[in-house]
């Protein structure tokens, strides 16, 4: 990478953090990208020139918040033990979607979808479809379900037990609960899965 292209990764880095602090912080529709410049340490149009909308650095800034707390749950379905398989990408699954950024993201999204839609459409747009591919494959694979869709809503549908009250913050599980709950939903759902076969 040459000095100028470092220095290009070192603003566009600058600008999605600030993005993010403002997302999070003012919400999507207060979100001003004159304080977001400020904050990054460049002008209004080196923002622009980046992305050239709010929605576009919206979903860029979701991006970049995914990758970085990616923790590989997808790769954890080519353990070979197809229960454990399923256990390991529970625990993470669930994880990554009580994380405190997750959360602040998904309130966002409730609280301003109806005055900024186009946040819904950039929000849907960098959806996890990688997760979703290896899934149908593990499911079309090692479950020999020909039809994976509806059962991976429901497999999903579990892991997501915690995430109203979490959302509320009623109560946050400990590691212990996460890991509990994994075991008996990956429990309920293969027994669901064997009774069917």
């Amino acid at each position: 990478m040459s000095k100028m292209e470092a220095k290009r990764e070192l603003k566009r880095q600058a600008i999605l953090e600030a993005a993010e602090q403002a997302f999070l912080t003012d919400g999507y529709s207060d979100a001003n990208m004159d304080a977001i410049a400020a904050q990054a340490g460049v002008t209004k149009q080196t923002v622009y020139r980046y992305y050239p909308s709010k929605a576009d650095l919206f979903r860029e800034t979701l991006k970049a918040m995914g990758a970085r707390h990616d923790d590989g749950a997808s790769d954890l379905l080519d353990l070979p033990d197809t229960q454990e398989a399923l256990r390991c990408f529970a625990i993470s699954f669930m994880q990554a979607h009580l994380s405190k950024e997750h959360l602040c993201t998904f309130r966002l999204l409730v609280s301003e979808s109806v005055r900024a839609p186009e946040m819904i459409q950039a929000f849907f747009s960098v959806g996890p479809a990688g997760t979703e591919e290896r899934l149908r494959r593990f499911f079309t694979e090692r479950l020999h379900i020909q039809e994976p869709a509806p059962m991976i809503r429901l497999w999903t549908a579990m892991l997501f037990a915690f995430q109203d009250e979490a959302l509320l913050d009623v109560h946050h599980p400990t590691k212990a609960e996460l890991e509990e709950h994994a075991t008996r939903a990956t429990q309920v759902f293969l027994s669901g899965v064997t009774a069917q076969s």
